[in-house]
């Protein structure tokens, strides 16, 4: 136990960071009715938080490489925990949306430190063990973190939703501060080499997936307690409700796609935006009943899930030589999809109205669907026609 506790608390610390970056999904109705403001408008508190991570991730990572990285996992927490803290009495809604986007910029860098030392505080034999329980706060924050958020606020109030985050984050702070052992950066770090990835047409292809994958997910699920309470009329408790069926499906969902991508990667991926999509069209069309509502959502929760990780590898498997730096274009591209998701679904709701936010989310769906079909038929094809004419030749 011991010997796990510093990766508890590095991960509880992610649990934090994500859920300050979309536990208001969960609460946007209630963020609108406080500070009377548009579901576009209040959608921004997602999509601004992500186009900062999309345009400074890696910049600010390197930025801040050199020092201890002990230091800055305290540092970035605390900076969260006092601006969850602003952001339950913030007198306007232009001060939440400040007061949320400040520690966005050091967002990524939390997560690329957090990588690191998981493999710096484990054996040889036991950094990917210690990469996946890590990355468990990641899921558990996509997942959980909006449905406990929505249920806080909708047992207690808005400022206590806000409130229960910087605990969290204040909590990691101290364990990581008493847990975690003091490990200096890196004297030097050269980028020549991992930049020599984005010459690669093909990674651009699955950059292009990353984008388009995350933006399909966060069109609607942006908007999810909005659409549940509009569409259906159904009361806050109830959405918190769905919304925790959502998550604990998801958690499934994700694990069970790594499964997938570990035998049939190429498949899993092609298959995760036609059933996305697909979700999507049965949410449209069904109508009244409650009870095929919750067996599409069970469904929807699983696949939604899914794409973080399917996404994620499809996008680091073009270039295992630079897997770091992959991994930061990753979380700056899929926060990129997030923005352009939600703006593009609030665009819908303000122009047709909250039922055909749906078709946004099968806009991109079908994006990147293309997307992967031309890579694989002019990149992975090809190469291996290539590879195999060189056998021939040989022989």
């Amino acid at each position: 136990m011991e010997k796990n506790s510093p990766l508890f608390f590095i991960a509880l610390g992610i649990f934090g960071i994500i859920n300050t970056e979309l536990g208001v999904v969960g609460i946007l109705p209630m963020i609108m009715e406080k500070y009377n403001v548009t579901a576009a408008l209040a959608g921004m508190l997602v999509s601004s938080f992500a186009l900062i991570i999309a345009l400074f991730g890696p910049w600010m990572t390197l930025l801040m490489s050199r020092l201890n990285r002990k230091t800055v996992l305290i540092g970035i927490l605390l900076l969260f925990a006092v601006s969850n803290v602003i952001s339950a009495f913030a007198p306007s809604f232009y001060v939440l949306m400040v007061f949320r986007m400040i520690p966005a910029f050091f967002h990524p860098v939390y997560f690329s430190i957090a990588f690191v030392l998981a493999a710096a505080l484990s054996v040889k034999e036991e950094v990917a063990n210690a990469s996946a329980k890590v990355f468990l706060g990641v899921s558990m924050g996509m997942v959980l973190g909006i449905p406990l958020t929505s249920y806080i606020a909708n047992q207690f109030s808005l400022s206590t939703s806000f409130l229960f985050s910087a605990i969290v984050n204040g909590i990691a702070c101290v364990g990581i501060g008493v847990m975690v052992p003091f490990i200096p950066g890196k004297e030097k770090i050269s980028f020549g080499r991992q930049l020599k990835i984005l010459y690669k047409p093909a990674l651009w292809l699955n950059i292009a997936v990353t984008c388009f994958i995350l933006a399909a997910m966060f069109s609607v699920y942006s908007y999810f307690a909005e659409y549940l309470g509009q569409r259906f009329d159904m009361s806050g408790k109830l959405i918190s409700v769905m919304l925790v069926i959502f998550g604990v499906c998801g958690v499934a969902g994700n694990w069970y796609a790594g499964r997938l991508l570990s035998y049939r990667m190429l498949r899993t991926v092609l298959l995760y935006p036609v059933a996305l999509g697909i979700c999507y069209l049965l949410l449209f069309y069904i109508k009244t009943s409650l009870l095929l509502l919750c067996g599409i959502i069970i469904v929807w929760g699983a696949i939604h899930t899914s794409g973080l990780i399917v996404s994620q590898i499809w996008l680091t498997s073009e270039a295992p030589e630079a897997p770091e730096f992959a991994n930061s274009l990753f979380v700056s591209f899929s926060n990129l999809g997030v923005t352009i998701g939600t703006a593009i679904g609030g665009w819908f709701i303000s122009r047709l109205g909250i039922t055909e936010v749906v078709w946004s989310g099968l806009l991109f769906a079908i994006l990147s669907f293309l997307c992967i079909v031309v890579k694989t038929i002019y990149f992975d094809l090809n190469i291996k026609s290539s590879e195999k004419a060189m056998v021939t030749e040989e022989d």
